[in-house]
């Protein structure tokens, strides 16, 4: 009866996973899949406690304790704007445990392993490995405690591939002797630093491919997880992440028209500084007050945010902002390209713990056609998704990146702290187009005194 009830909890479990992807698909749906998926990971976890293989509990109550005041603190405390962050973090712990497991596993059994279970095992260690200290790096690049430019040095990826040639060497010496155990924890140690050395030299405007691929990783460590120590739901579920993850960092690279080769080996973003220049000319600086008046009489704004809005936090400010410009009649549309911020979907989630309407955001295809009738174009801490040199560069880093064209709007409202080039390190022309002003200053405070600018005129 044990073994049926953990089955049936195993089956609704995956079921529930699959139900909360599917739901994770559009921005309405998305809050009914992840509370699917919590339920669905509850079932996994009642069925995990019924196993015969339980000895004791203390530990595993202690876990449970220490896991859900940890969950429960990142949930209350982290704002929202840190979801790059906890993520790539998330990422790390998971991967993390999936290691540990395989050590565990290895360190009972060892020379007794069967083949298959030695793969399993090692391709557990090896991805969870790589993973958690990639996420780390990722996870430091996003909250500024390494610098997000690229990190290179000569011949790094010669290096770094044969690093990787003597890890899967090690593996495959272990499929034909599992006995080997001084490769295997050699295999364990070069996981961990090529982890470190593959993140390093990606920049942090690639970190939604990175989030993603990461993600992938430490999905498909699940599964094999699943398969060293026969569990079903986590055979099913680290597939589903794994799978979904792989998918979403291709289509991160097609939006950025790159491949993935590109985005872990090219460096992107470690541009000299001095170099030539691609636009010429000055910035317009331009007054908040006469910002507010044109957007106030306007028949209609689009609003494209980028990564300079989450970290001013200034989600809130720009939803007040919009609020006030439809109670005088305007149309407001918001502009989301899909790789803006440093995660997949990075942009929707701040709006959406601000209240923007679903019905409000326009993704690329949809809200470019419009710009050329759009009065004016609010840009708020974007750089790179809205940089015409992909469009009318061949020569650019970005040239064929599909980009939110907001230079074919009447008027262009950049808001930046200052005259930096941003993450990517590259120029932007837009910046220097007679159609577009600058206003400087933190996008949070600009914003707010838009509100109020913008509700007197």
């Amino acid at each position: 009866m044990r073994d049926y009830f953990i089955e049936i909890c195993y089956l609704a479990a995956s079921v529930l996973f699959i139900l909360g992807l599917r739901g994770l698909s559009h921005p309405e749906s998305a809050r009914r899949g992840m509370q699917l998926a919590e339920f669905g990971m509850l079932m996994a976890i009642i069925g995990t406690l019924m196993k015969r293989e339980i000895i004791g509990f203390e530990w595993i109550i202690a876990g449970l304790f220490l896991g859900s005041t940890i969950g429960l603190a990142i949930g209350l405390w982290v704002p929202m704007t840190a979801m790059p962050q906890r993520t790539a973090f998330s990422h790390a712990c998971g991967a993390l445990a999936a290691s540990l497991v395989g050590v565990a596993e290895y360190s009972l059994h060892g020379a007794h392993l069967t083949g298959f279970k030695m793969g399993a095992i090692s391709f557990e260690v090896l991805l969870g490995s790589l993973t958690t200290t990639g996420s780390l790096i990722a996870f430091a690049k996003l909250e500024g405690m390494i610098r997000g430019a690229p990190i290179t040095y000569k011949g790094q990826n010669v290096f770094n591939l044969s690093l990787l040639a003597v890890t899967i060497g090690c593996f495959v010496a272990l499929l034909l002797n599992p006995g080997l155990a001084p490769l295997f924890y050699l295999m364990l140690a070069l996981a961990f630093a090529f982890g470190i050395l593959l993140v390093l030299p990606i920049g942090a405007a690639d970190m939604p491919v990175v989030i993603a691929l990461l993600n992938s990783y430490a999905g498909l460590a699940a599964a094999a997880t699943g398969f060293a120590i026969g569990n079903n739901v986590l055979i099913i579920a680290g597939t589903l992440d794994g799978g979904s993850g792989f998918i979403l960092s291709i289509l991160m690279c097609k939006a950025m028209n790159r491949s993935i080769t590109n985005v872990l080996f090219g460096a992107f973003g470690s541009v000299i500084e001095g170099g030539p220049a691609t636009a010429a000319g000055e910035m317009r600086e331009v007054n908040g007050e006469d910002v507010a008046v044109q957007m106030a009489y306007a028949r209609q704004v689009v609003i494209v945010p980028g990564y300079g809005m989450a970290t001013a936090q200034a989600q809130h400010a720009l939803r007040e902002l919009a609020n006030a410009l439809e109670e005088r009649g305007v149309s407001v549309k918001f502009a989301i390209h899909p790789v803006a911020g440093r995660m997949p979907g990075h942009m929707n989630v701040l709006l959406a713990e601000a209240n923007v309407p679903y019905s409000q955001l326009y993704e690329l295809e949809q809200i470019n056609p419009e710009f050329p009738l759009t009065d004016v174009a609010l840009v708020v801490g974007a750089n790179d998704v809205v940089n015409p040199d992909a469009r009318d560069n061949p020569g650019s880093p970005i040239a064929g990146m599909p980009i939110l064209e907001v230079d074919r709007a009447k008027s262009v409202v950049v808001l930046k702290r200052g005259q930096g080039r941003g993450f990517s390190g590259l120029e932007n022309p837009l910046f220097f187009k007679a159609n577009c002003g600058m206003l400087y200053g933190d996008a949070k405070e600009t914003l707010t005194q838009l509100v109020q600018a913008a509700r007197k005129a």
